[in-house]
């Protein structure tokens, strides 16, 4: 089982603790959490082509000639695709051109995954409490460089709005809840830094 330092703001030592091998203590799976990320960055494309499909272009409605009799093939409306001034069968779509399935189970894994590599990798700071007296930039940066950094991604366990306002104008800098956090942030930033709520929280969410 991992087992890491808690410090304080200051970066003082004032405790050990374990934490769950299911959430930190992964083996590394780089190729599972591409594929994870990927489908995440796919899915928020906006998609810039379509076409019409038959549903989409005007007309059509009756049918062009009854079912039986006539000696021509059957037809259910002038807009199908094989018509002149049909809609188009099979095109790309904006919804459907992006998107890849991935399921709850298949998002958690990868975002212990990368928990796991934070931690391994000595990306991950846990502190007992993130407290101000006020709103202050200059505190929240004091603190950052205490722990030893200037950027990183803050995990709070509640929400603490000091917190976030002093730290909101910090470059490179995201202040979230446990319940915000997400792979994309987990992989981009340069530290991770975590109240000892967060860790709690994250653990009875994702073991």
């Amino acid at each position: 089982m991992a087992e890491i330092v808690i410090v304080d703001q200051t970066n003082k030592e004032v405790g050990k603790r374990e934490l769950n091998p299911a959430v930190f203590g992964l083996d590394a799976d780089d190729g599972f959490v591409h594929r994870v990320y990927a489908a995440l960055a796919s899915a928020q494309r906006s998609g810039t082509r379509a076409v019409k499909g038959r549903a989409d272009v005007s007309g059509g409605g009756k049918k062009p000639w009854k079912q039986k009799g006539t000696g021509r093939a059957r037809q259910g409306s002038t807009r199908a695709a094989q018509w002149r001034h049909g809609g188009t069968a099979h095109g790309p779509s904006p919804l459907s051109d992006f998107a890849t399935r991935i399921n709850k189970k298949e998002r958690r894994r990868a975002l212990c995954l990368a928990l796991s590599g934070c931690l391994r990798d000595g990306k991950l700071t846990v502190v007992d409490k993130l407290e101000f007296a006020d709103v202050k930039t200059k505190s929240f940066v004091q603190t950052l460089n205490a722990l030893g950094t200037d950027s990183g991604l803050v995990v709070l366990g509640e929400a603490n709005r000091t917190v976030e306002l002093s730290g909101r104008n910090v470059r490179d800098t995201s202040i979230v809840l446990d319940g915000q956090l997400n792979l994309h942030d987990l992989l981009k930033c340069k530290r991770v830094v975590m109240t000892a709520a967060a860790v709690d929280k994250l653990e009875e969410r994702l073991a």
